[in-house]
């Protein structure tokens, strides 16, 4: 006999956090899940990890007081989500013998973030692609003025100087055949980039989640799946962009089945949290991503775009020859 079995007040009270702990994993499955346009499905199935860590602390509340069934349906839902999760933090690419070259990608708050601090980026970080969203006719300008297209010479620009639409590809190699994707809200834009060996590179951009409607959201991601879809005919493929979803999005993961992985989950670093970034608390969402098709990630790494919401990625990208 002692406190966790004598006190009934107490074991009262964690069958309620059990309970409460597996509603809240009950809740997250179904959003890790769900491909339907409806908005609370897709803004809980952000914070999916969130939700399941509620669910690991209850369930260690029911092992303490021995609420042995609450604690096994508990389990079960983490465990469930652990196998969609957990392989992120696990390295799983194969070595490609090749060049390779580095890639930023950069959302750049409706033209707000620092063309300074993001061209002193490019030229310490020696980056060869850049690929940016959110690019406004005014910060074009202001980044030509500060010598981004002398690091970077060969540049596909749309920008947008009403709002959050405009886009942009910045290279030291030659961009052939550019051309726009047709059936999204901002800017994505594709081209064929003049490396040693030539790939396909996509910078992606559907609409923000929460803010564009459901339907018109999932539709997006749908028609940007049929475009990764068609590029992989093509061969390698880099697509680089604010994707406005995470891992935790079947939407997302659906863009994977047809060949492509994140650079992140090939490295095995876990989730990279890149938004938001102009907040007094850590970023909460991995919106930003780099995803490769025929190509191999060597490194990646998070970096800070200054006056912008989102933090920036950086990464090596290996090219076969």
């Amino acid at each position: 006999m002692g406190f966790t079995t004598d006190n009934v007040p107490a074991r009262r009270i964690a069958q309620v956090a059990g309970v409460g702990g597996i509603a809240v994993g009950v809740i997250a499955l179904i959003s890790l899940y769900s491909t339907k346009p409806i908005n609370p499905l897709i803004a809980v199935a952000s914070f999916v990890p969130m939700l399941l860590a509620v669910t690991l602390a209850a369930s260690l509340i029911c092992l303490v007081f021995r609420r042995w069934i609450l604690l096994a349906i508990s389990v079960v839902l983490i465990a469930v989500g652990a196998s969609v999760i957990s392989p992120l933090y696990v390295a799983n690419s194969s070595e490609i013998d090749g060049p390779s070259l580095r890639v930023m990608q950069a959302n750049l708050l409706f033209g707000q973030a620092d063309p300074v601090s993001l061209t002193a980026t490019v030229r310490e970080k020696a980056v060869d692609v850049l690929t940016v969203q959110e690019l406004t006719t005014s910060l074009e300008g202001s980044l030509r003025d500060q010598g981004l297209e002398q690091l970077l010479p060969h540049h596909y620009l749309v920008p947008d100087e009403a709002g959050g639409g405009g886009a942009g590809i910045y290279s030291r190699y030659p961009l052939m055949e550019t051309r726009e994707l047709n059936g999204f809200g901002p800017t994505n834009l594709v081209a064929e980039v003049g490396f040693s060996t030539p790939f396909t590179l996509l910078a992606v951009h559907p609409g923000p989640a929460y803010v564009t409607p459901p339907d018109v959201w999932t539709a997006e991601l749908s028609t940007l799946r049929n475009a990764l879809d068609a590029a992989a005919a093509e061969g390698t493929v880099v697509v680089s962009g604010d994707f406005n979803t995470t891992f935790t999005h079947k939407q997302f993961r659906d863009l994977l089945d047809v060949g492509y992985s994140d650079t992140a989950d090939q490295l095995g670093v876990g989730i990279v949290r890149t938004y938001p970034a102009d907040k007094k608390f850590p970023a909460i969402v991995g919106i930003d991503h780099v995803l490769l098709r025929g190509a191999q990630a060597k490194s990646l790494e998070r970096t800070e775009i200054e006056g912008s919401d989102h933090y920036g990625l950086i990464v090596d990208v290996a090219i076969p020859q």
